[in-house]
């Protein structure tokens, strides 16, 4: 009677007329989402079918005369619960449980009404990374300014977006026209009255959000030490290098392959010359 009840359902679904609606629904990996049946005003529902529709099609759970099931082998076995007004929890939530569903009602008069949603499984947000970089004169004084680039990266994580917060400000204080490669990079100037001055690189996704605080001034103060080089010496003496040899790549290539191209046209070109005849 079940089955019989199960196909009637599905049959309803390909050939009376019914309502879909669609809506999106958000979850992190590991925790739960609920996907709710809504209904028109008035709608008695007498049965009841969720089902996965992509990636793959899966009946998930039920409910017939009054009773709930949700038995039914799928990738979500154990880990569904139907509700008494016929909303579908899952959880725990696993990242390849991203995807479509529907649910299908019937109400006692035999009109259908069917619902999609969309789900979407985010991983919870990392803690990031910030990297100072200083771009300071040679000299071992500290410096009276201080060009800073900070570097914010969270690994193994996708679907996120990346902001700055100047610490201590009512006014963030972040201009768009330091911003670089989608916000992971920072870029501003400091005066020694910036000494305790912090920025926060924030990190989220639609379900998680996380932060790493940095104080620039103190990479500047370091970097002005005796012995340590800022990234521009380190340039100074990388590029110069960089551009001989590829210069001399360059000359080794154009006059090895000419000189021995003109060499061997000379000798293809050369008559020997005429011998003495000693009969003559």
């Amino acid at each position: 009677m079940v089955v019989w009840s199960l196909w009637s359902l599905l049959l309803w679904e390909a050939l009376l007329p019914f309502i879909v609606t669609g809506a999106q629904v958000q979850g992190q990996v590991g925790g739960s989402v609920l996907l709710v049946a809504e209904r028109p005003p008035g709608f008695q529902i007498r049965e009841a079918i969720w089902r996965s529709l992509w990636p793959s099609e899966e009946l998930l759970a039920t409910f017939f005369r009054g009773s709930l099931e949700t038995l039914y082998h799928s990738r979500f076995l154990g880990r569904a619960q139907l509700h008494s007004n016929l909303s579908l929890e899952l959880r725990p939530l696993e990242s390849g449980d991203s995807g479509n569903f529907s649910v299908l009602l019937v109400d006692k008069e035999g009109r259908a009404w069917t619902q999609t949603l969309q789900l979407k499984v985010y991983g919870a947000v990392p803690r990031p990374v910030v990297q100072v970089f200083i771009a300071v004169s040679g000299d071992a004084q500290p410096p009276k300014t201080c060009q800073v680039f900070l570097s914010c990266w969270a690994p193994n994580i996708s679907d996120i977006t990346y902001s700055w917060r100047r610490e201590g400000t009512i006014d963030l204080d972040i201009k768009p026209g330091g911003l670089f490669m989608d916000g992971q990079v920072l870029s501003v100037s400091l005066g020694p009255g910036d000494k305790g001055v912090a920025y926060s690189c924030i990190v989220s996704n639609p379900v998680s959000w996380d932060s790493a605080t940095v104080t620039p001034w103190e990479s500047c103060h370091h970097q002005a030490a005796p012995g340590m080089a800022s990234y521009k010496d380190v340039l100074l003496v990388v590029v110069p290098v960089l551009l001989l040899v590829i210069l001399a790549g360059l000359s080794a290539w154009h006059w090895g392959p000419c000189s021995g191209k003109k060499k061997k046209d000379v000798g293809a070109g050369e008559v020997a010359p005429e011998t003495e005849n000693p009969l003559v």
